[in-house]
């Protein structure tokens, strides 16, 4: 089973980010408590308490001291069976990533770091405004290495505005030859309640033309390809061997446990997510209280996840699985929708596995919708 804690932390706010998080950080030994107490009060949550990945996301991990980093993890030892050989992640900004802090992290049992590197361009870094300069980009990436880390996820945002396809060209290259084993490649999403959303609703900047995201999209994907990647999911890339585990299990549909604010559970019937507000997920969790709301998954809505999840990635869609989950709400099988997909060449079947290809993995979402159970 899989664990994930959700670290609301930030130095500062990116431009493009509408996670939850606080620039705050005079609240974190605080919440680093109501961590430890959730633990304990959803130990049982998952049914068993072996665990095959701990992964932590924010916000940003690393904003974490040590100490907090060390008695977060003597929690989870203490309630929960880490397995050989289990994949644990943290999430990082390159400021944090000091040599002396690297080694911390490999003696808790950090064995695969996720950099926010963003672009190796420094004007994107400012128009986003990251906390790093492109020096600490690469110094973190090469001090992770030097310690025997091998296991090295990084973030690069596509669609930036003022971008050209040589930039992106040159971001890529640059991650390449850094020697990560996982690319995660995101094209820019402008949300509404972020500083790119305001300043675009004021005019201050334009959204990149549907075409020009579409481009980099598919260059993106080629050139990683070329490279030897992998596109295991629409926007990560691996190595052979070096996928993640944690967020394949979402993929997958596996059970995982959400610890923190906002942080979100499933157990295959069920899914939960924590209230998204710091001071109220503390008090609630001080007084015994599981700070959650939780919806009961329907059997239409167990299929809508398999088919948006599965159709994302490059194992695809078990036909006969989901023939089967069909039959069993009586619903028609989509036979003419799918048949369009392979004719379109949004898609292909092989071994009985629909996966989209080509453009078809640009619109996924898209796809998904058309065969939802309504």
């Amino acid at each position: 089973m899989h664990l994930y804690l959700h670290i609301p932390f930030c130095h500062q706010a990116c431009h493009y980010c509408d996670f939850h998080f606080s620039t705050r950080l005079a609240g974190k030994s605080e919440l680093v408590n109501a961590l430890i107490k959730e633990i304990v009060l959803q130990k049982d949550y998952l049914g068993t308490r072996a665990l095959t990945t701990v992964y932590f996301g924010g916000g940003t991990p690393s904003t974490l001291s040590p100490s907090e980093l060390s008695s977060i993890f003597e929690a989870i030892h203490q309630y929960f069976d880490i397995l050989p050989g289990a994949e644990i992640t943290l999430e990082a900004n390159p400021e944090d990533l000091t040599p002396e802090y690297l080694w911390v992290l490999k003696e808790l049992g950090v064995n695969r770091l996720s950099i926010g590197i963003q672009s190796f361009h420094a004007a994107n870094l400012t128009i986003m405004n990251r906390n790093h300069d492109v020096v600490q980009a690469r110094r973190s990436i090469q001090d992770a290495q030097a310690i025997g880390l091998t296991n090295i996820s990084i973030d690069l945002i596509y669609g930036i505005p003022s971008n050209s396809m040589a930039m992106l060209e040159e971001d890529l290259a640059a991650a390449v030859a850094t020697g990560v084993q996982h690319i995660s490649a995101y094209s820019l999403t402008i949300e509404p309640k972020t500083v790119f959303g305001h300043q675009l609703k004021k005019g201050l900047m334009q959204e990149t033309p549907e075409e020009n995201m579409s481009a980099c999209f598919e260059y993106t994907h080629q050139y990683l390809e070329n490279q030897g990647f992998t596109a295991y999911e629409t926007s990560n890339f691996a190595k052979a061997g070096h996928e993640s585990q944690h967020n394949s299990s979402y993929w997958k549909q596996e059970s995982y446990l959400g610890i923190g604010p906002a942080a979100h559970s499933f157990n295959q019937t069920t899914r939960q997510w924590n209230v998204a507000n710091n001071a109220t997920y503390v008090k609630q969790i001080s007084q015994g209280i599981m700070p959650a709301e939780i919806e009961q998954l329907s059997p239409e809505n167990q299929i809508n996840e398999y088919i948006m999840t599965q159709l994302r990635t490059h194992w695809g869609i078990d036909l006969n699985y989901l023939k089967e989950r069909f039959a069993a709400i009586r619903v028609p099988f989509p036979e003419d929708e799918i048949a369009s997909w392979v004719t379109s060449g949004y898609a292909e079947i092989s071994d009985n596995r629909l996966k989209l290809v080509g453009k078809g993995k640009l619109i996924a979402d898209g796809l998904s919708a058309e065969i939802f159970v309504l």
